[in-house]
């Protein structure tokens, strides 16, 4: 097989890592180069996919270190029996690709995953190589997410934590069924392990750095998991209980879902056709209303049908709101905060805003109209100093008024 120049190995690599959805900056410390010191950044704009919690743009180099693997899991492009071409960077050449392209102020920090190559432990030392070299060897001070392996060493998955912003350890699949059919060399128990001993770490480095300044840092922006939807039997609801326990059990920052996608040479065990994204779209909202909107993983599940599935033309938060209209309407100028959370299309800044308002005056359904983006929605839930939806609530069409229009785009439009 011919050698590969960096540039071929970047097509490559790069493109292989466009299945790890894991991939944000949010919640690290602000670190710089200000002064002459160090290189690189975790703060300023950037060309990416990344943001941080005030919106901003955060560029990373996103690569596999390699896209061989000695697992053959079905769902996965880069199993062992896949028919793809195959590359590796080592450890200096991605050191010296972050470094350049940080240079060149094409990225801001580096999302480092990797196949399996050797074995774990291998593998894992070569991942936090490059972690190390960058920190010690170049003081780069940018942003770090190091996908770990849970079958390596503990030892070298906490070192991993020691060098990166956040750390990421996939449970894979939804069910421990659907984790032994499709990767059968994958092990659930040991996955949660090693979640539970990196969320031990991130707790204690987190308590000695507020004992003593000189600690060193552990992954400040936590840990992160995803699972891939579509490619067993679980349901919507199975997900949404799932992502609850990880929660709760390992304090995670983030459980990201990615929708199967049918891959070349797929095994014969795999749907042939994958979810529709809006099933994507809909377990991020129910995932939002768990994490911010104070809705409990049975309530969210409750949205779904008689299959465990959520709707798709319409998101969950009025799913739930049109199977529980003997909650509402709600009265804006007197209902708790965690009542109007669960309004259809009113957000956390907006319930903030209402809450704030109220004390000052009685609020109008206009009022209401200049806090949110639309008011359209909200009128069958809420009750204002000048408005009453009457029986608009209990209408049979109701959902159907409240849908989302199908629009059609013009192919050559402006």
């Amino acid at each position: 097989m011919p050698r590969l120049d960096t540039r071929e190995k970047l097509a490559i690599l790069a493109d292989a890592a466009k299945y790890d959805a894991s991939c944000a900056s949010s919640g690290t410390k602000k670190r710089d180069s200000a002064g002459g010191k160090g290189i690189g950044s975790t703060e300023g704009m950037g060309i990416c996919h990344a943001y941080a919690p005030d919106g901003r743009c955060i560029s990373l180099l996103k690569i596999l270190l390699t896209n061989s693997c000695i697992f053959d899991c079905h769902y996965c492009i880069n199993r062992k029996s896949s028919n793809v071409r195959r590359a590796r960077f080592t450890a200096e050449e991605v050191v010296q690709l972050t470094l350049s392209f940080y240079r060149r102020n094409y990225i801001e920090g580096l999302f480092l995953s990797s196949g399996i190559i050797r074995s774990p432990n291998y593998t894992m030392e070569q991942i936090v190589e490059v972690a190390r070299s960058l920190r010690e060897d170049h003081d780069f001070r940018g942003y770090i997410h190091l996908k770990t392996i849970p079958d390596a060493d503990p030892e070298l998955v906490h070192k991993a934590g020691l060098y990166a912003d956040r750390v990421s350890i996939n449970v894979e699949l939804p069910t421990e069924q659907g984790l032994k059919r499709l990767a059968p060399e994958k092990d659930g128990a040991r996955i949660e392990g090693a979640m539970k001993g990196m969320k031990a770490a991130i707790d204690q480095g987190a308590d000695e750095k507020k004992r003593f300044r000189s600690a060193p840092g552990f992954a400040p922006a936590g840990q992160s998991t995803q699972m891939i939807v579509g490619a067993d039997g679980a349901s919507d609801g199975d997900i949404i209980k799932r992502a609850s326990t990880l929660y709760d059990r390992f304090a995670l920052r983030r459980v990201y879902y990615s929708a199967f996608s049918p891959i070349p040479d797929a095994s014969a065990v795999l749907p042939l056709r994958r979810p529709p994204l809006m099933r994507e779209h809909r377990l991020y909202q129910s995932d939002w209303l768990m994490r911010f909107y104070g809705f409990k993983p049975g309530e969210v599940v409750a949205a779904a049908d008689d299959t465990g599935m959520l709707p798709l033309d319409i998101d969950p938060k009025l799913a739930w709101a049109l199977k529980f209209r003997e909650r509402f309407p709600v009265d804006v100028n007197r209902a708790p905060r965690e009542m109007l959370l669960r309004v259809p299309g009113l957000g956390v800044k907006a319930v903030d805003r209402i809450i704030a308002s109220r004390r000052w005056r009685r609020l109008r359904l206009g009022d209401i109209a200049r806090l949110t983006v639309s008011v359209a929605k909200l009128r069958p839930f809420i009750v204002a100093a000048d408005w009453r939806p009457t029986a608009l609530i209990d209408r049979v069409d109701l959902q159907q008024r409240l849908k989302p229009a199908t629009e059609q785009l013009e192919l050559f439009a402006a």
